[in-house]
């Protein structure tokens, strides 16, 4: 825990500020206000500004073991007198003066400069709405946020890609999408907190959750038939959504494809079979049934050795078996994971993850970087799982960068996570033409999620303001069952408000 001292008293939001900028430099931080601090390893800060000649100016000074920096830096005043404005541009430059003495400090130069939050895409695309041209939004991305030229352009190229899949993007508010949380998993992954929980092999939790989810699709599906409301992209996550029994998906798809409106009409169907363990030729059956193909086949590692540090019980071969089965059966557009950092792996168990995903050639690649997750069981044990450093899981992004362009993939979305390893981001890449338009319609936060089953997450965004709304499901399975029919009541409440009457029948 690296103790930062703050000389100034600020409010709990500003301190939580710095200290996730803090973060983008050392593993964790504990920020201390008004205090100087005592000598030797600490860091000491201290910040001032004022308004001057229509610009706002801000300044930091930092003393640690390593000597004394500054920083400044001004803009022009913005804010027009309004308080809200005015707190948002000075929190930004107090950033930039931050985050200027950290890197002086410790030699780290942040390529995401000092954007923490989830979506850089969300911001490009908010600008472009604006009218700017792209060099107008580089301008204002390297100065305001510093944000490295190298990212600027990653930004880019994924905005370009998913106009080019969405063509109505900006429009596709009025419609809906939907996320389907199945909460089991044959194990638990060292670095998830998603919903998973191991699933039981007697008693009926399970069908008991798949009952209260059945009346959570009718009831929704009801509202969105009623109401004239199209739906994009249906998504099955989870947990596993492949670790119940092929008869229990195939109940759940009927009943999907009985109550939603136009289910034939729906963009993209995904279902996740992340864990090779889980899938089945009946499964597989299932879903063609269904004509459903777009799948996950998550190997994470191709490192026998790494699968089980992690707690995934399957092995690399049947990862490969499992990829093959599901394509010889007609699953014809598959997805699979890499993680960058993964527990005793650098570069070369990267490039030999990287060479067999070359003889699989899915439709898509996510490339994740390792996040310490608060609740992970390798955040809570640290000691035992070690993890590449900043220095090597760059090298690693940059191979997967490579390796994407040498075999005809293309970055289509990308987020980031607090506690990343390495400041670095996430990246889904794909084939030409074969982008999830779920995973795009989720990161840049354009229309409702509406979310189902255990742990989901419901996303509601208005259609005209673009203001959002969040709701959650129980994560546990018996919270779910005895609370699902309030969260049914919830969710139409809000949906209600946000798309108003039903449509009169014809």
């Amino acid at each position: 825990m690296k103790p930062i001292y703050i000389e100034q008293s600020f409010e709990q939001d500003w301190v939580r500020m710095f200290q996730n900028i803090a973060n983008l430099f050392f593993e964790e931080t504990e920020m201390i206000r008004g205090e100087a601090g005592p000598a030797g390893e600490a860091i000491r800060v201290s910040f001032s500004w004022r308004e001057e000649a229509g610009n706002l100016h801000g300044q930091a000074d930092l003393r640690d073991e390593h000597g004394s920096f500054s920083a400044e830096y001004s803009e022009e005043a913005a804010h027009n007198g309004d308080p809200k404005a005015e707190k948002r541009q000075l929190k930004r430059v107090l950033s930039h003066v931050f985050l200027d003495v950290l890197e002086q400090s410790t030699g780290i130069v942040q390529p995401w400069g000092i954007l923490t939050g989830m979506r850089p895409t969300k911001l490009y695309h908010k600008m472009r709405r604006e009218g700017l041209t792209h060099e107008e939004i580089s301008e204002r991305l390297v100065t305001e946020y510093r944000i490295a030229p190298e990212k600027i352009e990653l930004m880019k190229r994924i905005v370009e890609r998913q106009l080019k899949m969405i063509p109505d993007l900006d429009r596709i508010g009025e419609e809906v999408s939907v996320y389907i949380g199945i909460p089991f998993c044959p194990t638990k992954c060292a670095y998830c907190t998603f919903p998973a929980y191991a699933i039981p092999r007697r008693g009926n939790r399970v069908q008991s959750f798949l009952d209260g989810l059945h009346v959570e699709i009718e009831e929704i599906g009801a509202w969105l038939k009623e109401r004239g409301v199209k739906v994009t992209s249906v998504y099955f996550g989870g947990g596993t959504p492949t670790s119940i029994e092929a008869h229990e998906m195939d109940a759940l798809y009927e009943k999907l494809f009985a109550f939603f409106p136009d289910i034939r009409e729906v963009r993209e169907i995904t279902v996740e079979a992340g864990r090779p363990d889980t899938i089945t030729p009946e499964k597989i059956n299932v879903l063609k049934k269904w004509n459903i193909d777009r799948i996950s086949v998550n190997p994470q590692s191709y490192t026998d050795e790494t699968l089980k540090a992690i707690g995934r019980f399957h092995t690399v071969q049947e990862t490969i078996d499992k990829f093959h089965l599901s394509r010889d059966m007609g699953m014809n557009n598959i997805n699979m994971d890499l993680i960058i950092g993964l527990p005793n792996e650098g570069t070369e168990e990267f490039v030999h993850s990287l060479a067999e995903t070359e003889k699989l050639q899915p439709e898509s690649l996510t490339v994740h970087t390792l996040s310490f997750k608060r609740a992970s069981e390798m955040t809570r044990n640290k000691k035992k799982y070690k993890v590449a450093d900043r220095g090597t899981a760059v090298k690693m992004m940059n191979m997967a960068e490579n390796w994407t362009a040498e075999n005809g993939y293309v970055p289509y979305y990308l987020y980031r996570q607090k506690n990343i390893l390495g400041n670095l981001e996430n990246v889904g890449y794909s084939k030409p033409g074969e982008e999830s338009i779920y995973n795009i319609v989720i990161m840049e936060e354009v229309q409702t999620i509406i979310g189902l089953g255990c742990g989901a997450s419901s996303k509601f965004v208005h259609p005209q303001t673009g203001r959002i709304t969040q709701f959650h499901n129980p994560k546990d399975p018996a919270a779910y069952i005895l609370s699902y029919s309030e969260s049914i009541d919830k969710k139409i409440e809000i949906l209600d408000e946000l798309f108003g009457e039903p449509v009169p029948a014809k």
